[in-house]
């Protein structure tokens, strides 16, 4: 897989580049993974609903073709873009979905953060009060909120064109997180989103970004 580090880019032309590149792609074409940040942006889903966006401001509002809802990005986030044959590489969309969540989590791991999962709800969330505890959730959550106790940490996104995957995730790594208070994070009101520096931990980006793109590497190797 071929290392893309794109530095902070506009999310516009790099959501372009990545549609073109995959539409223009044979069955020989090498897989890439992009790595960059953006600057402030929301961005909206194929499922996104108008009324998920409170008040964007001056925060321009990009409608793209991934999945999922409306979420925001901005420095001092990690963005991940794979874009791969999902033939080639033995994987099924779901089981793409767990690996890039798996990379996640052994990311948060290098951390000595323990992630999780939620079922129904892509992407990686963090217990609030203990995310350094290795116990795993268990049972339903407090109440009739799945959120409960947790913050989101990572989001994940994908557009599967011709069994090739593009758009990918996202990891906070030590952001201004006032943005997502002024939408429902993918979706759900009140769901609260965090960053590595909010459960008082102090990484450098750079170092997140690597760590993740060795762990996607490897999971998302071509099968031998």
């Amino acid at each position: 897989m071929r290392l893309q580090r794109l530095g902070r880019v506009p999310y516009l032309p790099t959501y372009e580049a990545m549609r073109a590149f995959t539409e223009a792609r044979s069955d020989a074409t090498p897989d890439e993974l992009w790595l960059c940040e953006h600057p402030p942006v929301y961005t909206q889903g194929l499922a996104g609903r108008p009324e998920h966006v409170l008040a964007p401001g001056d925060i321009p509002v990009v409608a793209t073709n991934r999945g999922g809802q409306v979420t925001y990005h901005g420095p001092g986030q990690v963005v991940a873009y794979p874009l791969l044959d999902l033939r080639r590489a033995g994987l099924y969309v779901k089981a793409y979905v767990h690996r890039l969540e798996e990379a996640v989590l052994r990311t948060l791991a290098d951390w000595s953060v323990t992630g999780h999962r939620v079922a129904g709800a892509p992407g990686i969330y963090v217990r609030l009060d203990a995310p350094h505890d290795h116990a795993a959730l268990t049972g339903p959550r407090p109440g009739t909120d799945p959120f409960a106790g947790l913050g989101k940490i990572a989001a994940l996104g994908i557009k599967v064109h011709r069994h090739c995957a593009y758009h990918g995730l996202a990891l906070n790594v030590a952001m201004d997180l006032s943005p997502f208070e002024r939408i429902n994070p993918c979706g759900y009101a009140g769901l609260r989103t965090v960053d590595l520096a909010t459960i008082g931990v102090a990484a450098d980006p750079a170092a997140v970004r690597e760590a993740l793109a060795t762990h996607l590497c490897a999971l998302l190797a071509p099968r031998g």
